[in-house]
């Protein structure tokens, strides 16, 4: 299996600032990343048809003003939607992470109901706390999820970061995400308990969603960041899990980049 031959698209620029450790996350599963600059895309010096998999990643777009996401999802909208479209239907993955997150959800990429993209359902609003959380949560995966980036995930742990999480939808909206198994991962406690409360659900998100895809699976966005934890040494507790000899190969994140991968050569490559 050559995973070199998947390509990685990792926008960056405009307050954008997690591209090293996303390209370390694909590339440590053997893909090829590319950091390019959105205004090369803009200017048409790179097209995302060259790429197997999109990334939008974390960071402060735009310096977060008007909403997070929202004016980074408008440059993408109103310049790339036709590659953007065509990326789509091709069978392509797009991973959104945090403020990537927030980008897919006003471009209209996730949840698209009943395949419908570019149409704004949902969104993620000012934490119920009323600042800007930096912690380690829980989560739990939808074994029934379409979502190809998590398969074979059950809990994990991963770090957040963000003073707008907090996941939003009409109940009409709600439901058919629910209905879909749309709702990848929830805030969790360490027992595997959905979280409904504070700190263990950071933000007080619906339903405790912490990360949803499309109805294909292939487009997946959410709030914690799987980049931020590839090595078992980013955990806050590592040394104890040393002394207890419980420390694994690899940070629970590098599964979510692994999957894509391994879904881009088996469906994406000739």
């Amino acid at each position: 299996m050559d995973c070199s031959k998947v390509k990685v698209l990792i926008i960056t620029g405009f307050g954008l600032n997690c591209e090293k450790e996303t390209t370390a996350a694909f590339a440590g599963n053997g893909a090829t990343a590319e950091q390019v600059h959105l205004n090369d895309l803009l200017a048409g010096k790179r097209r995302l048809e060259e790429f197997h998999i999109l990334a939008f990643i974390g960071g402060f777009s735009f310096g977060d003003h008007l909403g997070s996401g929202t004016v980074f999802a408008n440059r993408v909208r109103y310049n790339l939607r036709e590659q953007l479209e065509k990326f789509v239907a091709d069978g392509k993955l797009v991973i959104g992470i945090c403020n990537g997150f927030q980008t897919l959800t006003r471009l209209g990429l996730v949840p698209a109901l009943n395949g419908k993209y570019f149409h704004q359902e949902a969104a993620l609003a000012h934490n119920d706390c009323g600042v800007f959380r930096d912690d380690w949560i829980y989560l739990k995966a939808d074994p029934a999820s379409p979502c190809v980036f998590t398969r074979g995930l059950e809990l994990i742990r991963l770090p957040i970061r963000h003073g707008e999480g907090k996941f939003v939808a009409e109940p009409e909206v709600m439901a058919q995400i629910e209905a879909g198994h749309q709702v990848v991962f929830r805030y969790a406690h360490a027992d595997g308990s959905v979280a409904d409360d504070f700190p263990a659900n950071p933000n007080g998100s619906l339903n405790a969603v912490a990360g949803i895809c499309d109805p294909t699976g292939r487009i997946f966005g959410l709030m914690p960041h799987p980049e931020a934890f590839l090595s078992p040494y980013n955990a806050p507790d590592w040394t104890t899990q040393k002394i207890k000899g419980t420390l694994p190969e690899q940070g629970d994140g590098n599964a979510i980049f692994a999957n894509a991968v391994a879904y881009a050569v088996q469906n994406l490559i000739d």
